[in-house]
């Protein structure tokens, strides 16, 4: 069985919080990747920014449904997510946009699992992180190349 050690790619290209969304745009196209870690100052891995995350800035915003009772308003939903909807449709920066959930795999985690983790929590771009630092990084054509 594969290892992560085996299909990752361990020339990563990162990005930080202050990438600008168009600079993150010319990367992706430019390298041919679909998504890259996100690093904080010391080279820590703290969230993935996608290409999907860049489509989310072109998407139509979901107004949460409201019902006015007695001059109030009672949400039906949980209004917090039209602000992070608001929030990445104007945002500018990386920062603004990336998902801050660190889903990663070490360079031991064996494919099948890989494959699992990619498709039940439908993340494209997975850190492979060892000792808290980023050593390589596995998207969905890493696991494709191994069809081949």
């Amino acid at each position: 069985m594969k290892l992560a050690r085996d299909i990752m790619t361990t020339e990563v290209v990162t990005v930080t919080r202050e990438t600008s969304v168009r600079d993150l745009a010319r990367l992706l196209a430019e390298k041919r990747i679909s998504g890259t870690p996100v690093v904080d100052e010391a080279g820590r891995v703290i969230g993935v920014v996608t290409e999907s995350d860049l489509i989310d800035q072109n998407k139509r915003v979901h107004i949460p449904t409201v019902i006015s009772i007695l001059d109030g308003f009672l949400f039906l939903e949980k209004p917090d997510r039209l602000e992070k909807e608001l929030k990445k449709i104007a945002g500018s920066q990386v920062g603004d946009i990336y998902s801050d959930e660190v889903i990663s795999v070490t360079p031991e985690t064996p494919l099948d699992e890989i494959a699992t983790l990619m498709a039940e929590k439908q993340v494209h771009t997975l850190p492979v992180i060892e000792a808290d630092r980023l050593v390589g990084v596995i998207g969905k054509s890493d696991i494709i190349r191994t069809l081949i």
